[in-house]
This record gives C-alpha cells, sequence and structure tokens, in this order.
C-alpha cells in the first residue's frame, strides 16, 4: 500500500509502503511532468510582473531546484535571452533617465583615463625626444633619419 503526502514546501513525495512490523520510507523525485502547462505558465507571469521571485516560487509551488523556474522562464518568459533585454515589458521614463545616467558617469570615466593615457604619452614623448637629442650629443653621432624631400 502506497499513499503519497505532497505538500507545496516540501519538493519531495513521500512513498510510504507498509511492510511486516516496519515502515519504509521512499522518496520519488519530481519531474517536468509532473507540473501542468497552465501551472508553469501562471509562475511565469507571477515572475514578470513581479509578485514572486524564482526563489519564492520555489518555495510557494515546491519546485526543487531554481533552475527548473528559470528554464521555464526561457521557454514561456517574455525576456529576450539572447540580448538580455526585457522584449515586451517597456522601460519607466525613470528607469531610462537612471540608465542614461549610469552611462555618462561611465563616459566621464573613460573620457578621464583616455586623458590621462594621452598626457603620459605626450609626456613620453617629450622625454624621448630629449633623450635622442642628448645621445646625438653625447656621442657625436646622428641618430635620427632624415628623409630626403621629394
Amino acid at each position: 500500500m502506497f499513499s503519497i503526502l505532497s505538500r507545496p514546501e516540501i519538493a519531495l513525495h513521500k512513498k510510504r509502503s507498509v511492510m511486516e512490523k516496519s515502515e519504509k520510507v521512499v522518496y520519488a523525485k519530481r519531474t517536468q511532468k509532473d507540473y501542468s502547462l497552465s501551472l508553469k505558465l501562471q509562475i511565469v507571469t507571477e515572475i514578470e510582473q513581479g509578485q514572486l521571485s524564482t526563489t519564492s516560487a520555489q518555495r510557494k509551488y515546491g519546485i526543487q531546484a531554481r533552475s527548473t523556474v528559470v528554464s521555464w522562464l526561457r521557454k514561456y518568459g517574455n525576456f529576450d535571452w539572447e540580448n538580455q533585454t526585457p522584449s515586451n515589458m517597456p522601460k519607466t521614463p525613470e528607469q531610462k533617465l537612471m540608465q542614461l545616467e549610469q552611462e555618462v558617469k561611465l563616459l566621464k570615466k573613460q573620457k578621464a583615463f583616455l586623458e590621462k593615457q594621452v598626457e603620459q604619452s605626450d609626456k613620453k614623448a617629450i622625454l624621448f625626444d630629449m633623450m635622442i637629442s642628448v645621445a646625438e650629443k653625447e656621442f657625436n653621432i646622428p641618430i635620427r633619419k632624415k628623409s630626403k624631400p621629394e
């Protein structure tokens, strides 16, 4: 005789078999086939609407692994996993503004870094030019190549 105990917060279902004078507990893992398409779509919708996170959906519906929920999101969700951008979720003006502010900060950092590199390379060019001039005077040899005018 098998009796199945199922609660959403328990990921494994217990199957108990009554043997002579002893009770044996056997655990059976759930598979993707245990979940109906309507349940999968409901979970995906709740996550996309922001009502649940993947881990809270996992706990609420008794799903074993977070990767199961993520695979449903990839299959049935509106998120463009190739480009990592929501396809059907337009950004609010506040989100657009925050994104633009972050891009401006990043561009300012990049500009400052490049300006510093330009300054260093200019100093190096001046230093190398001075070193060549000193070497030409010290050793009395022409180091710079003089190109012929055409």
